[in-house]
């Protein structure tokens, strides 16, 4: 049966493809050359379930949305007292390259920022550590929670180090600081090394389906960071992931998320998802236009948004039981993208002895848009496959009466006993 969520998908691409405004990163050769029809989205639940369309198989540079997994290595190697007695986790309110410091401690506003995101990088593994033991400690890291070795695009790197002259600049400045003791040129080479990690939307979706998880890789189930890392990882994307946007972001979307010039964004909701996206033009603040677009119509569309109240209240499936010659699974809370996914996930896996399902949704108490319309192609696709399918849906909270004719799903009056 093929996933509703890839379908869903599949039509998001397609309405936002013909959204060809922004212009290519063109201060950074290599990306200058970038095929700018390229398009991808990918989402990687905490179950460690992925749906990907478009260009998937499509690498590009991490750029800046290397730095929140910079900044959790970081704060695994050194501890957060460490980290925050360096860089701090304010908003700058200025661009993200600018020298956004603190006055009087002149530590960087936050970890989100080039000064910042340099200073990060200074502290991987130790203060003696050498520039090739810190670029590997983060590639190690980075491939472990994509589940796969990743790799540094050289072309890339060699294009950034000869537009690196402004991060140089701030690098040196921050050394005057003493905010560290390693050469400049070596963390600044060190940086650019961090940010031309090529991945694909789906590598990045994985990525945060981990933070989204507690810090656990949700395909190998490995403990990459501490949950409390991953927590204030999250606190900081939210409040300067995309620099001085970042408000109208969180009050728009309400998804914690970081951007880079490559043209993929980051998004990742605790609890639920990570999220990946890519295409290449860029907004005037840097920021893929397509992209953007995408998570606007994930959040409004899906019910993605962090501040929803019952966005994640309940797990959704309540029960599965057997009664006479049916099926019955039991649902509830407030059905979204990712319950009605999970349910979908699960009657997928369910070997249905019976020849009758009946989808109780007396415990339901809304649903919203995509909910709805993955629930209801789900069924109709198992219907397809000979399974007579019934809905116990006594407030109507799907507005199927007077439809069920048309779609050939029953509704029922009465529970199944």
């Amino acid at each position: 049966m093929k996933s509703p969520v890839t379908d869903y998908l599949e039509d998001l691409l397609t309405s936002t493809r013909d959204e060809n405004s922004g212009e290519l990163a063109a201060y950074i050769p290599e990306l200058a050359k970038a095929d700018p029809n390229k398009f991808a989205i990918a989402l990687t639940t905490v179950d460690g379930r992925s749906y990907a369309v478009g260009d998937v198989d499509h690498e590009f540079s991490l750029q800046s949305i290397s730095k929140p997994f910079a900044y959790a290595l970081a704060l695994a190697d050194r501890g957060l007292s460490h980290v925050i007695s360096k860089v701090g986790v304010e908003p700058s309110g200025e661009a993200f390259n600018e020298l956004s410091v603190e006055e009087g401690t002149q530590r960087p506003d936050n970890p989100m920022i080039n000064v910042g995101a340099i200073a990060i990088h200074s502290m991987l593994v130790s203060d003696s550590a050498g520039q090739q033991e810190r670029i590997d400690h983060l590639l190690d890291f980075l491939s472990r929670l994509a589940g796969r070795q990743l790799h540094i695009d050289q072309s890339v790197f060699e294009s950034e180090k000869e537009t690196a002259q402004r991060n140089l600049a701030m690098a040196h400045m921050l050394k005057s600081f003493g905010l560290f003791e390693a050469e400049a040129h070596e963390v600044v080479e060190g940086y650019i090394a961090q940010c031309a990690i090529k991945v694909n939307v789906q590598d990045l979706s994985i990525m945060g389906a981990t933070f989204a998880n507690g810090g656990v890789q949700p395909i190998t189930g490995e403990q990459t960071v501490d949950s409390i890392v991953a927590r204030q990882v999250l606190s900081v994307m939210v409040s300067a992931g995309m620099y001085d946007g970042s408000g109208t972001w969180f009050a728009q979307v309400g998804i914690p998320a970081k951007s880079g010039v490559s043209g993929g964004v980051l998004g990742v909701l605790p609890s639920q998802l990570g999220i990946g996206v890519f295409s290449p033009r860029l907004d005037e603040k840097g920021n893929s236009v397509r992209s953007i677009e995408v998570f606007k119509q994930l959040s409004a569309q899906m019910g993605l948004h962090m501040m929803n109240a019952e966005a994640y209240s309940y797990e959704a499936v309540r029960l599965v039981r057997q009664v006479g010659s049916e099926t019955v699974i039991e649902l509830q809370g407030r059905l979204e993208f990712t319950n009605a996914e999970e349910t979908l996930h699960r009657l997928e896996n369910m070997k249905l002895e019976c020849a009758d399902l009946v989808v109780d949704l007396t415990r339901v108490s809304e649903a919203n848009r995509v909910g709805r319309a993955m629930l209801l192609d789900g069924l109709n696709a198992i219907q397809d496959e000979g399974i007579q399918v019934s809905l116990l849906d006594p407030d109507n909270v799907l507005k199927m009466r007077g439809e069920c004719e048309d779609d050939g799903i029953q509704v029922l009056s009465a529970s199944s006993e």
